[in-house]
C-alpha cells in the first residue's frame, strides 16, 4: 500500500494506492476490472455557500466533497503520477497553485516500521 499525500498551506489531502495482492475498499464505483493498481482518494471543490469548512492558508474555505472515483492501473508508474496528478488538481480546485503543492509518496511498510 502506498499513500500519495499533497500539503499546501497548511493543509494535506492523502489517497491511497491499492498494490497487487491487497484488497481494495469495495463500494459503488470501484473498478471491476482486476487492476494490479487502484487509487483511491476524496476529491473535492469550493463552493460558495454549504459544504465543509477548511482552513487553507489562515482563510476559510467552503468545500463539497465529490464520491471517490477509484481508478485501476496496470502499471505502478502511471498509478503513483495519476495519484501525484489527483492531489494537485484538487489544491488547483481550491485555488491554490500547483507549485505551492508539495507531493509525497509513502510506502506504508516504511512507514509503519517507522522508517
Amino acid at each position: 500500500m502506498i499513500h500519495i499525500r499533497g500539503s499546501a498551506r497548511g493543509t494535506d489531502l492523502t489517497g491511497t494506492l491499492f498494490e497487487r495482492g491487497e484488497d481494495p475498499p469495495e463500494f459503488r464505483g470501484a473498478p471491476d476490472d482486476d487492476a494490479p493498481y487502484v487509487w483511491v482518494c476524496d476529491a473535492f471543490y469550493q463552493v460558495d455557500s454549504g459544504g465543509t469548512t477548511q482552513e487553507l492558508g489562515g482563510e476559510e474555505v467552503q468545500i463539497a466533497f465529490e464520491s471517490p472515483m477509484p481508478r485501476g492501473f496496470e502499471t505502478r508508474e502511471d498509478a503513483i503520477e495519476a495519484g501525484k496528478e489527483h492531489v494537485r488538481t484538487q489544491f488547483a480546485r481550491l485555488g491554490v497553485p500547483e507549485e505551492e503543492v508539495t507531493v509525497e509518496v509513502i510506502e506504508v511498510a516504511d512507514e509503519v516500521a517507522g522508517t
